[in-house]
């Protein structure tokens, strides 16, 4: 081993397994590691220091074993300012630019750390020097002359703990499971949905068009109805499946209530989409009385946004619907911005869109009756997301009970 450098890390490494990972990944990638001190906190709200060398066959891997560990949150002992390098033309990178990940980061810039604004996975550092503020930037977003952060020197990032004292959300995390109580699961999701709210915070619904056909559109209108969810995202077939389903009774030419095709159905969400371009929009919809409850009704009443991205497979689609996807993804993160909770029902590809806009402390709940889907979101980034592993014609109703069960219990 011809190169070293030392690194440290501090926090719960220990509770939180990041000193273990730490040294898995530094002999996955053949370097090794020497344990120059490591201080362990005694009691529960301590937390714990380390300091290693780590050592490679040459200054190229050890550059890359430190680029990983510095994602996990090491961090060098001295650290110079951020070296930054002007964009040579919209959307060109310099070489060597630091990649974000979704957890807290800071950048040295001029001799103080400043925390990086907008946080997102797989995006620039971009640095405003006379401003002396830093940014997550996507790739779309970058302009010539931007200076970006380039290498890992000068950034230091934050990686999620878990104290000991642990915290209701951490309840049900680690492994998805299909034999976990869906119950008692769906009672804490309620009962942490209930605290955001009485501290005003904001809670984001990625929603699909499952919820429709599986028969929880009106447990959700009604949760909408009652405040709980601040903005919803999703495609064209949620809500035009909504719709379809206050007009005709049916979603995708199936009767909800007897499971049967109806004769016809399947011309139900043209004719849903049909009405609401007559309209003009889903609002005036609502409000010249075409749509008279749902799920898009309860948004309308309620003032709620909605961002509606579309995609390839679309009817129509309705008038609300942005099909261009670059301004789609500007719109969910304007929307994303303080949001405390992100809850994900049934729809995969959104919700893996929208886990790639999150930062990591962002309380993320990923619900499909598929365990797998859980999981690709939490392979592509969303480290947070914790999984239900239920149906959204299950989840809805029974979260709408809980929600008022334990809203009744506080008012007692």
């Amino acid at each position: 081993m011809q190169a070293s450098r030392e690194i440290e890390l501090e926090g719960h490494i220990i509770d939180s397994g990041v000193m273990t990972m730490v040294m898995d990944r530094v002999m996955d990638m053949g370097g090794d590691f020497e344990t120059l001190v490591f201080d362990i906190g005694k009691k529960k709200t301590d937390t714990s220091y380390a300091r290693l060398r780590v050592s490679a066959r040459d200054e190229g891997q050890l550059e890359a074993i430190l680029s990983e560990l510095f994602r996990l949150g090491a961090h060098l002992p001295v650290s110079t300012d951020a070296r930054l390098v002007p964009a040579e033309g919209d959307r060109i990178v310099p070489k060597g630019f630091y990649s974000t990940t979704n957890h807290p980061t800071w950048i040295k810039f001029r001799n103080e750390w400043i925390p990086v604004e907008d946080l997102e996975m797989d995006c620039l550092l971009v640095v405003d020097p006379e401003e002396k503020r830093a940014f997550c930037t996507p790739l779309s977003k970058l302009k010539k002359g931007d200076c970006v952060v380039v290498g890992d020197d000068g950034v230091k990032v934050e990686f999620p703990q878990r104290p000991r004292e642990g915290s209701t959300f951490e309840f049900m995390h680690g492994t998805v499971s299909s034999e976990r109580p869906s119950e008692t699961l769906i009672e804490k999701i309620a009962s942490e949905i209930l605290e955001i709210k009485r501290e005003n915070g904001k809670i984001v619904l990625v929603g699909g068009p499952a919820i429709i056909h599986a028969g929880g559109g009106a447990a959700l209108a009604g949760i909408i109805r009652d405040g709980y969810i601040d903005t919803l995202f999703a495609g064209n077939a949620l809500a035009t499946h909504d719709i379809e389903f206050n007009l005709f009774g049916t979603s995708l030419g199936m009767n909800i209530k007897t499971a049967k095709l109806v004769t016809g159905g399947h011309k139900h969400h043209i004719y849903a989409i049909s009405e609401v371009m007559r309209a003009g929009s889903i609002k005036d919809a609502v409000e010249q009385g075409v749509i008279t409850g749902g799920v898009m009704y309860e948004c309308v009443k309620r003032d709620v946004p909605f961002v509606l991205a579309g995609s390839i497979r679309d009817d129509g689609p309705l008038p609300d619907v942005i099909t261009d996807v670059m301004v789609a993804q500007d719109r969910m993160r304007e929307h994303l911005r303080g949001a405390k909770m992100v809850l994900m029902v049934s729809t995969l590809l959104h919700s893996v869109a929208v886990g790639n806009c999150l930062p990591s402390q962002v309380k993320t709940i990923c619900v499909d009756i598929n365990p797998a889907s859980v999981t690709k979101l939490m392979d592509r980034g969303t480290s947070q997301a914790i999984g239900v592993v239920s149906d959204a014609g299950t989840f809805f109703p029974m979260l709408a009970r809980k929600l008022e069960e334990l809203s009744e219990k506080v008012s007692e």
